[in-house]
């Protein structure tokens, strides 16, 4: 007897009753280390609408304003005003001449842009064609966003995908709460570096310096700190630089001023940071940090800055933090709106899980039956080894952080299905060796060699196609591969290393016949 625990202990199966051991505690804590997707545990979907408009104005600004610099180089006349309504930027000149010069040099020079001429007016326009592929660009640059604000694993945690032209889906599993739903999406986080014009304690005493109308091409936004004199600013309405530029941002737990107060430290990538330099390089230039249209931070740049700063407008750490991850995120491509939420009990999810873990309980009790009267004892052994398998792929899905849904349950139990597979294999070619005459060792040791090669060219055929699903595919679909490439690597390590240590073991203590 001291033997055989001996030879246990030397053996390779020491390992793999150190898994079942940790095994059997995970099973009992199951529920509490896999999270469950929305169509077993229920949750909220939400339901986001892409606005066009202001990336169409931002778009047709960019692209006037390169007419404009070429304009001030030659030393022409430049637009008195522009008005932005309905998809047309309205630009607005002194003269026809002037006018009929901008057009010039305005055609032909930049795909998908229109220009028209009314007297001395110029209107541009983006081709249909190119609102549709900004408007595509939008809403996949805003699913990135999301994507990389509530799925962080990206194994298909969380399913975000467009819906029509506009419009993005959000399945967010076990979140009854709406409100708590929608802070975990965030808000847009867009960063603008504006100069300030005029600053007031409200918004009518800047209008009343401008005699209630403001200037062409401004607008008055409030500041974060009402405790300040300054709470509203006039700014312009096109800001040339913002936080596409952004390079890195960080929160900074002793910034500010006296380094006694968070702050977020940011720097823009060369291009910003040149624009950055413009903006400041002014005398005593008086800047404003916008974020989602909100000064958060006014400040006088008593030198040129070039590309490194910092936020701040008496933030506490966990808003810095958060202030922080936002914009490293990014900010939306285009402004979102919450078009749409509804709510799912569990109930549902309920049956799913019992619904799935019937067909589980099912498929293994025919494979036992499967195993045992066609394999006998050797059947047995195999059937102990795709519990193993189980195991281990409820036990990666856990550590990889991923979502089990309806699909992700239908590719465990395929993968079970097929784990199969390689015993019989293994022991086909083994009842062979035996009827040559072979030795149980040598049949044992030829059974393996002859079904490994076999076993893996399936298995590796199986993983590449589930590679495809994972890398083409979205949501559920990722799901369904995931959990197929965590049963094929569970399936060939059960497959050739559990099954063969449990031979090999029951060899070494003198077992001289299996029935197979």
């Amino acid at each position: 007897m001291s033997y055989v625990i001996r030879r246990f202990l030397y053996s390779s199966l020491a390992f793999w009753l150190a898994i079942t051991v940790y095994g059997v505690y995970f099973l009992f804590t199951l529920k509490d280390r896999i999270n469950f997707g929305i169509d077993l545990v229920g949750g909220t979907y939400i339901t986001l609408e892409v606005h066009t408009d202001k990336l169409f104005e931002s778009e047709l600004i960019e692209r006037t304003a390169i007419v404009t610099k070429q304009l001030t180089a030659e030393g022409r006349q430049l637009p008195v005003s522009q008005n932005f309504e309905k998809d047309v930027l309205a630009v607005q000149f002194a003269t026809e001449d002037a006018a009929r010069t901008a057009e010039g040099l305005s055609a032909n020079r930049q795909k998908g842009l229109e220009v028209a001429r009314e007297g001395a007016t110029l209107r541009y326009a983006l081709s249909s064609s190119e609102r549709r592929e900004l408007t595509q660009q939008a809403v996949e640059g805003n699913i990135n966003v999301l994507r990389s604000r509530v799925d962080r694993f990206g194994v298909g945690e969380v399913p975000i995908a467009a819906q029509g032209e506009k419009n993005i889906v959000i399945e967010l599993p076990n979140v009854q709460d709406v409100s708590k739903a929608k802070a975990m999406i965030g808000t847009s986080a867009l960063l603008e570096v504006k100069p300030i014009i005029a600053a007031g304690a409200s918004a009518q005493e800047i209008l009343n310096k401008y005699g209630n109308c403001l200037p062409e091409g401004t607008e008055i936004l409030p500041g974060r700190d009402r405790q300040r004199g300054s709470s509203f600013f006039l700014v312009p309405r096109y800001a040339d630089l913002t936080g596409k530029l952004l390079k890195s941002a960080q929160m900074n737990p002793n910034g500010g001023e006296f380094g006694v107060e968070p702050v977020v430290d940011f720097e823009f990538k060369p291009e910003g940071g040149d624009k950055f330099y413009e903006i400041t390089k002014v005398p005593n230039a008086y800047i404003a940090m916008i974020v989602d249209g909100v000064v958060v931070t006014d400040a006088v740049a008593k030198s040129p800055l070039r590309s490194s700063a910092h936020i701040s407008g008496n933030f506490t750490d966990s808003e810095a933090q958060e202030l922080a991850a936002l914009l490293r995120s990014g900010a939306f491509a285009a402004p979102v709106s919450f078009e749409e939420d509804r709510t799912i009990g569990p109930s549902l999810g309920q049956e799913s899980i019992n619904s799935g873990l019937i067909s589980c309980l099912v498929g293994l009790l025919l494979l036992f039956v499967f195993s045992v009267v066609v394999y006998k004892t050797a059947g047995l052994i195999a059937f102990v080894v795709l519990l193993y398998n189980l195991l281990l792929i409820l036990m990666a899905l856990a550590m990889l952080g991923a979502t089990l849904t309806l699909p992700g349950i239908a590719g465990v139990v395929l993968t079970i299905g097929m784990a199969i597979d390689a015993s019989i294999l293994i022991y086909e070619r083994i009842r062979e060796e035996l009827a040559k005459g072979a030795s149980l060792k040598a049949s044992v040791d030829a059974g393996f060699e002859g079904a490994t090669v076999v076993i893996l060219d399936a298995n590796i055929t199986h993983f590449l196609v589930a590679v495809v699903l994972y890398k083409l595919g979205a949501g559920v679909i990722q799901g369904f591969a995931v959990s197929m490439i965590v049963g094929i690597v569970a399936t060939l390590a059960t497959g050739l290393l559990l099954l063969k240590a449990i031979f090999s073991f029951l060899l070494d203590v003198g077992v001289k016949k299996i029935k197979i």
